[in-house]
């Protein structure tokens, strides 16, 4: 099973390396440390990959960019998450963009083997502790955090923004105008009811949205 790593810590990446030779049936073929890398690995049809690995907080763009990427140009391939985000944060809105499976960073190393196995058989995963949390959510027990409530562009925007990106330069990296930008700006302030982009990045801290 040929694995695309994404991932920008060295650390992070040599670690799930060395669990996932564990299994012999499995090879990391191919590693990106932002998204621009990984999505140009997804483009090369001739990168033969059967599962993606993928973390949300990259440097360049949210993880979910890649996430979309892949799941437009290959369908066919299986996508975890592993990522630091808490779970309840962000499982969700990863798996209705098309991921196979949500894993925290600090699951044990078997959870990991086990996550492959599982969408090695062409199934979902979902930790004990997030099925628990998402039939909270079904029952519509819980409180919706305020990103929750936002768009995915609106979301990926936010993480942006709440990176210290200006307007320009997210108008810049997304192929968008300014002005689209400001108007996303303005709608995440409302919705979320901040005022200010040190107050978006005060908020994306304290529930580990970005790092």
């Amino acid at each position: 099973m040929k694995i695309l790593l994404v991932d920008d810590h060295p650390v992070v990446r040599q670690g799930i390396r060395l669990m996932l030779m564990t299994d012999p049936e499995l090879e990391i073929c191919a590693e990106a440390v932002n998204a621009a890398a990984a999505i140009d690995l997804l483009r090369k049809n001739e990168l033969m990959i059967d599962l993606v690995i993928l973390d949300l907080n990259l440097p360049d763009q949210n993880g979910l960019v890649v996430l979309q990427e892949s799941v437009r140009r290959r369908p066919e391939v299986p996508v975890l998450i592993m990522s630091i985000q808490p779970e309840e944060h962000m499982a969700i809105r990863a798996l209705k963009l098309g991921a196979s499976g949500y894993l925290s960073k600090e699951a044990a190393p078997e959870e990991l083997l086990k996550a492959v196995a599982t969408l090695r058989r062409g199934k979902k995963y979902i930790s004990a502790s997030l099925a628990e949390w998402l039939a909270l959510d079904v029952s519509g027990r819980r409180e919706v955090l305020p990103h929750e409530r936002l768009s995915d562009r609106e979301y990926q925007v936010l993480c942006l923004l709440a990176a210290g990106k200006s307007v320009s330069e997210i108008a810049e990296g997304l192929s968008r105008s300014p002005n689209t930008i400001s108007t996303y700006r303005a709608r995440i302030l409302h919705k979320m009811g901040i005022d200010t982009n040190a107050g978006l990045t005060q908020y994306a801290i304290q529930h580990q949205i970005i790092r």
